[in-house]
């Protein structure tokens, strides 16, 4: 690749991560409904066939957010279950670093879950960000335990709804760590569920 097409793309790629930025720090700010083609256009001083040239629509942008957030997702569930002091305990750790996650980066962890994307999940297509993140709760499973993925899916389900049913006021906040209690006991107490 000639020295010109290599600063095209370091460009390219400058202009598409400037635009997956702003679009996080405007639904930050605003929630997502302010995230407009034309809006991001102003925010980035780039004109909205730019952005098309980026991306196609607010769901591609949308999708770049998340990708972006499950990779900050997985490193934060990793340090926690590295964190835990002992093994058995970092079911826990990385379980209560999900719902941190969730309700410190609210219009992120939208993205990532709540709104329309094209992210493959449980699949042969599923981006290495998205699967680091879930296999940060299968480490948290013994290797020889052959049901670690769906106690995985069952754990990683549970905190999602947790996760949303709080922040829209549907369960009291307070009976978090309760509920969180609950769901590693019994996922634990199960047969081969043992971390």
């Amino acid at each position: 690749m000639s020295a010109i097409n290599e600063r095209r793309e370091r460009e390219r790629a400058q202009r598409h991560e400037l635009i997956v930025t702003a679009a996080r720090e405007l639904a930050e700010a605003e929630g997502w409904e302010a995230v407009t083609t034309r809006r991001l256009a102003e925010r980035v001083e780039y004109s909205q066939p730019v952005l098309y040239s980026h991306f196609n629509g607010k769901d591609a942008i949308v999708s770049a957010v998340a990708v972006d957030g499950f990779g900050e997702l997985a490193a934060h569930l990793r340090r926690a279950r590295q964190a835990a002091p002992e093994p058995g305990q970092a079911l826990r750790a990385v379980c209560r670093a999900y719902l941190e996650f969730a309700t410190e980066r609210p219009a992120l962890y939208q993205a990532m879950f709540v709104l329309p994307t094209d992210l493959k999940f449980a699949s042969a297509e599923t981006l290495p960000p998205l699967r680091a993140a879930f296999d940060e709760f299968v480490s948290c499973f013994r290797p020889d335990n052959e049901r670690r993925e769906l106690f995985a899916e069952v754990i990683w389900s549970a905190l999602h709804g947790m996760a949303v049913l709080s922040d829209s006021g549907r369960i009291p906040p307070a009976g978090q760590e309760e509920r969180l209690d609950f769901l590693v006991t019994q996922i634990a107490d199960t047969p081969n569920g043992g971390n």
